[in-house]
């Protein structure tokens, strides 16, 4: 029983090791050329009521209630929800909005609490776009622990791959 809980105490504290050598921060990012202008994707970043077409948060929960105030778009813009355990709650602000970059600052209340920037960052090239979606922000010790059994860029980066693949159709074909 004493091997057993020795065993135990090492698995512990080699986590707790382990995730205390993960970086401070993070960053998620995620590349897609869109066939597309930047004038016709801008729009469907820079105004809220246009995620529900290609967002991939914003059909994990078709009940979530969603208050846009602010600006009806770009610098000023808000977007707030609150939906099931997969949705979550939080808010969005658009800080700074131009052609080429769009700023976000985004605040989780539930399932847990974070304040992170997104940044959608639009250059052209040649006949498209390559739009890259990004998020960065603190990473606190519990995000750290998390951190040792999962792969937060791969478990967001895939959303965000979803939601620039969504972008590219309603944008190739606005």
């Amino acid at each position: 029983m004493l091997i057993a809980l020795g065993v135990i105490v090492v698995l512990l504290l080699g986590i707790v090791v382990i995730a205390s050598t993960k970086p401070n921060e993070f960053r998620v990012r995620r590349t897609a050329r869109i066939n597309a202008p930047v004038e016709r994707i801008v729009p469907q970043i820079n105004d809220f009521s246009n995620w529900v077409k290609w967002s991939p948060y914003d059909s994990l929960d078709p009940d979530m209630k969603k208050t846009l105030t602010g600006a009806p778009a770009g610098t000023g813009a808000i977007y707030e929800w609150e939906g099931n355990s997969k949705a979550g709650k939080g808010r969005m602000e658009i800080l700074d909005s131009s052609p080429e970059h769009i700023g976000i600052q985004l605040n989780f209340e539930k399932p847990f609490r974070a304040s992170n920037i997104a940044e959608f960052t639009l250059a052209p090239n040649g006949n498209g776009t390559d739009v890259t979606w990004s998020m960065h922000g603190a990473r606190p010790f519990a995000s750290k622990l998390m951190g040792v059994f999962i792969d937060m860029d791969n478990f967001v980066g895939r959303d965000f791959e979803r939601g620039l693949q969504n972008l590219k159709s309603v944008a190739e074909h606005a």
